[in-house]
């Protein structure tokens, strides 16, 4: 075989990067739908948040999908097109909080893990007790050596975990639909005592971070776009499994509206899709379900862990990161990147247990944490659209279409910051502050100026936002 064949024969494939995209969307997030939504809207809220969800993480399909066209040189996508349109610090700010975003969900898996097991294991609880941070921990790092065999050994891991775990989720459905109650369906129709009597609008709005957490993982192909074949096998996947996961979302979390009424959905206990299949066919659904919980949190996490380290090793390679994170091992994985992340997610699973609401907290946070880099991302399509850069030779139609595409993610992205709440976004703030020290000890490697003058205007936002997020946890405004 020769060199080339061999460099080819390590790529991704269109259905390798497909089942990156919705093994890292498909983890535990889509266990937890029937409940979190009845706790915020009833069916009307329901579709109408799916309908706003879906249209605008499509948008950001699209983005993802016309960026690996227009700009065929940048691999790593969240982290770089922020870096390229934007500069340096903005760049860096959307790298730490995508990672950070990634992290925050690993922790957020191990919790819900260990809490599903508690039935069986009560040391486990909530999923924050000592023995099951312990097991927990245990499990972080046997990922964490899994990975340092190499990228292509995991991914591939991750395509069979992919498959196995939606059979539980499709028995889900194919139950459900024989078991629907029409009447039950309609008296859900409404929000209801669950939704604390608040207008349509905040119903809606108080879905809107369980959607983003679910669909994280959208722009998986792109994070591995230096692994992919072809260029526009990137867009492929992520199109294909942005439509394959969004069909499945909203299928879960409506359907079971005909189930139970809202009251006794949003008061279930996690994982809620198998409370819900408790109640049709017994407990033998509740442990069904929980099964594929467990294989879809090791996928998740096996999926976003690579995602994570990818992340940091690319602002290291751009000198955007310290250099020890640009160090790859002879399997060519970021061997560093891939340590400093799973420190990270062990700090985080020591904090859970001080942590009340852990659950909801984390999975709140997580989502909180992608919005920064998701905003500049769709932005960076709208610039370069508006700027005709990388559209030599394209049709106007072609040009028209995405930025009108740009701009409808652009709005949608900055509504998720609005609907997120100030709360987290000064959480958020709490860490990009600190965490600007990387980017110092980046900036002083390279001799380089630490901030250009807008670069100083964001610092100094995200400085006062740490500043108001420490004050607030003091006075009980910021709680965690």
């Amino acid at each position: 075989m020769t060199t080339t064949e061999t460099a080819h024969s390590d790529k991704l494939s269109v259905p390798a990067l497909t089942a990156l995209v919705v093994g890292s969307m498909v983890g535990a997030g889509v266990f937890t739908l029937p409940q979190r939504f009845a706790a915020e809207t009833g069916v009307v809220g329901a579709v109408i948040a799916w309908a706003i969800a879906g249209a605008g993480m499509l948008t950001l399909a699209f983005v993802f999908q016309s960026l690996a066209v227009r700009k065929p040189l940048l691999d790593n996508g969240v982290y770089v097109y922020a870096s390229t349109g934007f500069g340096k610090y903005p760049g860096f700010l959307s790298a730490i909080g995508y990672w950070a975003s990634s992290c925050a969900g690993n922790a957020f898996y191990w919790v819900l893990i260990t809490s599903t097991l508690s039935p069986l294991i009560p040391a486990f609880g909530d999923g924050n007790t000592v023995s099951a941070i312990l097991v927990s921990s245990v499990f972080v790092w046997g990922f964490y050596l899994l990975i340092l065999r190499g990228v292509k050994e995991a991914a591939g891991l991750n395509a069979i975990i992919t498959a196995a775990k939606i059979i539980p989720l499709l028995l889900f459905v194919v139950v459900t639909i024989f078991a629907f109650k029409p009447d039950v369906f309609i008296a859900n129709l409404s929000g209801g005592a669950s939704a604390g009597g608040t207008s349509l609008f905040e119903q809606v709005k108080g879905t809107m971070l369980v959607t983003v957490f679910v669909f994280l993982g959208i722009e998986g192909a792109s994070v591995y776009s230096r692994y992919a074949r072809k260029r526009k096998d990137v867009g492929r996947a992520t199109v294909l499994g942005f439509v394959s996961v969004l069909a499945l979302f909203a299928t879960v979390s409506i359907i079971s509206y005909g189930i139970l009424p809202q009251d006794e959905l949003a008061t279930l206990r996690q994982p809620s899709v198998g409370s819900v299949l408790e109640a049709v066919v017994g407990p033998w659904g509740a442990w069904f379900i929980s099964a594929g919980l467990i294989i879809a949190v090791l996928g998740a996490y096996l999926a976003w862990s690579l995602m994570a380290a990818e992340v940091l090793f690319a602002a290291a390679k751009d000198k955007d990161l310290p250099q020890f994170l640009a160090k790859t091992t002879k399997k060519d994985v970021p061997g560093n990147a891939l340590l400093l992340s799973t420190l990270f997610i062990q700090l985080l699973l020591i904090l859970v247990y001080f942590a009340s609401g852990a659950l909801d907290f984390m999975l709140d946070l997580t989502a909180a944490l992608s919005l920064v880099p998701f905003v500049l991302v769709a932005g960076y399509a709208l610039k370069i659209a508006i700027e005709r850069d990388g559209y030599a030779g394209v049709p106007q139609r072609t040009r028209t279409r995405e930025l009108v595409v740009a701009s409808i993610a652009v709005v949608y992205t900055l509504f998720l910051v609005f609907a997120a709440g100030t709360q987290f976004l000064l959480l958020s703030c709490i860490l990009l502050a600190p965490a600007t020290l990387l980017y110092a000890i980046a900036r002083r490697e390279q001799s380089g100026k630490l901030f250009t003058t807008p670069g100083w205007v964001v610092f100094i936002v995200v400085l006062i936002g740490a500043i108001a997020g420490g004050v607030g946890l003091a006075t009980g405004f910021v709680s965690i």
